[in-house]
């Protein structure tokens, strides 16, 4: 059977709905974590900001925290002293640049955040058994390509006009 432009369409937007389900389903497992860990839903969500760009080897500034979670100076700073309080984060010199301030995970939340997202890693993982390695290589690429243009598209709105 050959798909007609119809059809690709329909696939096209299922797909994008698809991703939509995906990204409220995400932003549900970051306000449950939060509430679990005693959380704010921001603080959760910084939290794992922070985590994530730990983990690429590329940590966080405040500032640079504050932008990505929508947030002024003064209430990134707020979020962060919450933070350090709860024993969440800590704030670290730049060895090079001891003016650069960065964000990092203390020790103790790497296993917070196993306990809460292992079952669904291990779900996760279940599911990804039933894909042959060609069907994850295709994933892989378009999800790779989407989030890259979704990247490139807030680098334009980011600039000035």
């Amino acid at each position: 059977m050959t798909s007609t432009p119809d059809d690709a369409t329909g696939q096209r937007d299922r797909l994008l709905a698809a991703l939509r389900a995906h990204g409220t389903v995400f932003a549900e497992l970051g306000r449950l974590f939060g509430a679990r860990a005693g959380l704010h839903t921001t603080d959760a969500s910084a939290l794992v900001e922070i985590l994530s760009a730990q983990d690429r080897g590329a940590p966080l500034t405040q500032a640079a925290l504050g932008s990505r979670v929508g947030l002024t100076a003064g209430a990134t700073s707020s979020l962060l002293n919450r933070l350090e309080r709860a024993g969440h984060v800590i704030r670290v010199r730049d060895s090079t640049d001891r003016r650069v301030v960065t964000l990092r995970a203390a020790d103790g939340v790497d296993a917070l955040v196993d306990r809460f997202f292992a079952p669904v890693v291990d779900r996760v993982d279940a599911m990804l058994a039933g894909y042959s390695p060609a069907e994850l290589a295709h994933a892989e690429r378009f999800l790779t390509d989407y989030v890259a243009t979704m990247h490139r598209f807030i680098e334009d709105l980011d600039r000035p006009a």
